[in-house]
């Protein structure tokens, strides 16, 4: 059988797991960048916060915009100006009927904006929330893999979430796999890179059932649109690269992320753009 990667993107209703829609490079023209987004097959999309300001932004937008959604935190290279009204304000907006997700938090060594240990309190702070107010956990990490991993293997029970924007090895998507969590994919994956062959090769061997995708829109345009401002529209594009990496048709793997997406965030099919 000849599979055809170049089905219709009305045949591909798609949920991007994850885009900044508050990022002043998309809130300008928001209105157009969903319309955009429709037109491309997306059907929902999980707004996330970074910081307190952040989070309340995403949740007006999940208000207003059927089909938007919003995740409420504060990353990791935000916590060194957060303080307790900040954390205060991401506790109430998690009550809130617009919220999916506890998130954006994690580690980061990359930057070096806020001391380690801080971070690793505030991640604490999200994961014991999420795991209070029984909602997933979006989970950043950058040059820290391995001691993410073991933080959350101290907690000593399975942790609901993704880890987004994966780019590890299959030892590491292993270890987040055996911890509970799914792993999301932006645009990467499609980049001509041949150093990016072995994430390819690991996205390939994800389970169906726990793998989502991604823009982290405004930033990893996918190729051709590498270097661009990335926007909801263009998870299709790392959607229709995936499937043709994992050899399935691309309508078959946008309805088995579609529906992990609705499983995790619990996001309901009758709401979309």
């Amino acid at each position: 059988m000849t599979i055809a990667f170049d089905e219709p993107a009305s045949l591909l209703p798609l949920v991007d797991t994850h885009a900044h829609l508050d990022d002043s490079r998309l809130a300008g023209e928001l209105d157009g960048v969903l319309a955009r987004a429709h037109e491309a097959g997306v059907v929902q999309v999980v707004a996330i916060g970074t910081t307190a300001a952040d989070s309340a932004s995403v949740v007006e937008m999940a208000r207003a915009r059927p089909g938007v959604f919003a995740a409420v935190g504060i990353h990791p290279n935000e916590a060194a100006g957060a303080g307790e009204a900040d954390w205060n304000a991401v506790i109430e907006l998690a009550g809130r009927p617009e919220v999916v997700a506890i998130g954006e938090t994690g580690l980061d060594r990359h930057w070096d904006r806020t001391p380690f240990s801080v971070q690793q309190e505030w991640f604490d702070r999200h994961l014991e929330l999420a795991h209070r107010l029984d909602r997933p956990i979006v989970i950043h990490a950058r040059d820290c893999t391995r001691e993410l991993i073991d933080q959350l293997r101290a907690l000593r029970r399975p942790v609901r979430g993704v880890q987004h924007s994966f780019t590890g090895s299959w030892e590491d998507a292993r270890a987040f796999l055996d911890l509970g969590l799914h792993l999301s994919f932006a645009g990467m994956v499609t980049y001509t890179n041949k150093a990016l062959d072995a994430l390819r090769a690991v996205a390939a061997r994800v389970p169906l059932d726990r793998i989502l995708i991604e823009t982290d829109s405004p930033y990893l345009s996918p190729h051709p649109f590498r270097g661009k401002t990335n926007e909801p529209a263009r998870v299709a594009v790392t959607a229709r690269r995936l499937a043709e990496v994992r050899g399935v048709r691309p309508a078959e793997f946008a309805l088995a992320t579609t529906e992990n997406a609705r499983r995790l965030f619990t996001l309901p099919p009758d709401r979309a753009l």
